[in-house]
């Protein structure tokens, strides 16, 4: 695989990532809107965020569509650096191989610290 290839490759991987979690949260606040919204916010209350993927099941549907395309979000960037690891092991390029799996190991490490 080219350098070209390999660039244009993670380019759309980045750009249908995005599009795709846009779609979905747009999809959920579509459907959030149209369920809830005439509702009063309530803002003497605080609610609390989002507690790791176990309350998942507790969240209304449209909000479950919206942490969903979030995760899309998030999930995008990450699977650019498995697809550079995967390139690079098929290049066999061992030092970029290594920093791109530090790379990928701190944000595994990082996103499961703070979801899980």
């Amino acid at each position: 695989m080219t350098d070209e290839r390999l660039d244009q490759t993670i380019g759309n991987l980045l750009r249908w990532g995005v599009a795709l979690a846009a779609a979905v949260v747009l999809a959920g606040g579509v459907w959030y809107l149209a369920v809830s919204g005439g509702a009063a916010a309530d803002y003497r209350l605080f609610h609390g965020g989002f507690q790791g993927f176990r309350r998942l099941a507790a969240l209304p549907g449209p909000q479950v569509v919206i942490l969903i395309g979030l995760l899309i979000l998030i999930a995008t960037p990450v699977a650019r650096v498995v697809f550079s690891l995967a390139a690079f092991a098929l290049e066999g390029d061992r030092v970029y191989m290594g920093i791109t799996a530090v790379v990928l190991a701190v944000l595994v490490y990082g996103i499961g610290y703070g979801w899980w």
